[in-house]
């Protein structure tokens, strides 16, 4: 935010030549309350309804590219990634220095995809609204692992209505209360673990973040579902964690199965490269995650699920997978460059795969973890204990280890 002395300032990315009424009327409403605004034009197709502070040209040029070019060319949508990698680095040298204090977007699906590329450029923290025609879908590209806030503009953006000037008002006043508001949040002082959890993991994680807490860590706990593990795996390369308790690697099977909660073959990459202490598990490496039961592709058929809710549908993974996916943990962990243990726990790797439960099959758990053993370098240290993942003895162990490796106790 903006010092006290100062108006706070929001950039506007639009496309002036189509939307400049709405954007003109979403600028008035911020300056009503005290907001001052850096209007950004992103359009392709004509001249500016009104007049921006960072011009088309200029966009396009921080794009690698110029207007002309993109209109000689008439490909819209290579013409929508420039200006969105040219928005990107506009948006990064305001906000450094020091005249972006919040960033506004409305429009379509183009306009969409080149605001909230400059929206992802930017630390989380930094107010970002997004109205969209399109954020009553799947949200998940425009918004990837940053805090972008969504609003869904109902009707098309063309023309200013009873409904259009509604949400876009509530929208601009959203902003401007998020900009002229210093969050009342303390920043600890203190070491900062990254913990990746799912909900057949919640109780060993809620027991190791109890038990780092007490020992004066900070701890942030990002649920591996595909953008949990790229949000902890951003966060990393940025400096924000310094240690990583990494219990639930399922991402992986998703990775390698096919499933809709990959992280990317990325995943396990950035503690590794930045060399950070980290102690890893296989937490629900027994299952592949899909949509509703009827979602899940013939290929499958036949294998072993778990309905988790109708929303969510789980697939055991087999021996031959989980060989396969111990092969790669194994080859992700020998890169790293800083302090790396591997916990296996030999009783379960999940609330689903302990005895008595649907996913036990102690077959394809012995390849995962023979796979493991078999590849990981010297230097790699493997915990293994009889316990399953969710009792708190492993729970403790895990913690306890990763706290040793963060003083620096081998």
């Amino acid at each position: 935010m903006a010092p006290s002395n100062e108006e706070p300032t929001v950039v506007i990315i639009g496309t002036l030549d189509t939307k400049g009424e709405e954007i003109g009327f979403a600028r008035d409403v911020l300056e009503s309350q005290g907001v001052a605004v850096h209007l950004v034009d992103v359009g392709v197709l004509g001249e500016p309804e009104i007049d921006p502070d960072t011009s088309a040209t200029a966009v396009a040029e921080a794009g690698g590219t110029t207007l002309e070019a993109l209109r000689e060319a008439g490909d819209r949508g290579d013409a929508m990634e420039a200006m969105g990698e040219g928005a990107a680095s506009v948006a990064t040298r305001l906000h450094e220095e020091g005249v972006l204090d919040g960033i506004f977007g409305l429009g379509g699906s183009g306009n969409t995809s080149v605001a909230t590329t400059a929206m992802r450029a930017l630390p989380v923290g930094v107010p970002k609204l997004m109205v969209s025609t399109v954020a009553s879908g799947d949200i998940e590209p425009y918004v990837g692992t940053r805090d972008v806030t969504m609003t869904y503009s109902v009707a098309d953006i063309e023309g200013l209505n009873q409904l259009s000037r509604t949400v876009i008002s509530n929208a601009a006043l959203a902003v401007a209360g998020m900009v002229t508001n210093e969050p009342d949040v303390e920043v600890p002082d203190k070491p900062t673990i990254g913990i990746t959890m799912f909900g057949v993991t919640t109780p060993c994680v809620q027991t190791a973040r109890a038990w780092l807490e007490d020992r004066g860590y900070e701890t942030i706990v990002f649920h591996a579902t595909g953008t949990g593990g790229r949000a902890m795996e951003d966060l990393i390369e940025e400096g924000v964690i310094d240690a990583v308790l990494d219990v639930t690697t399922t991402e992986w099977a998703d990775q390698h199965v096919g499933g809709v909660l990959a992280a990317g073959p990325d995943r396990l990459d950035a503690a590794a490269e930045a060399g950070i202490p980290q102690v890893v598990s296989v937490g629900a490496l027994d299952m592949v995650n899909f949509g509703p039961r009827d979602s899940v592709p013939e290929e499958f058929e036949g294998r072993r699920f778990h309905v988790h809710n109708p929303q969510v549908t789980l697939m055991r993974t087999t021996a031959e997978e989980n060989a396969e996916l111990g092969r790669i943990i194994a080859e992700k962990l020998d890169a790293a460059r800083g302090p790396t243990v591997l916990a296996l726990p030999l009783g379960g790797v999940s609330m689903l795969d302990v005895e008595g439960e649907e996913f036990h099959d102690p077959k394809a758990d012995a390849a995962l973890f023979d796979a493991l053993r078999e590849n990981v370098d010297d230097h790699v240290e493997v915990i293994e204990t009889d316990h399953a993942i969710n009792d708190e003895a492993f729970a403790r162990t895990i913690a306890e280890r990763l706290h040793e490796l963060v003083q620096g106790e081998s």
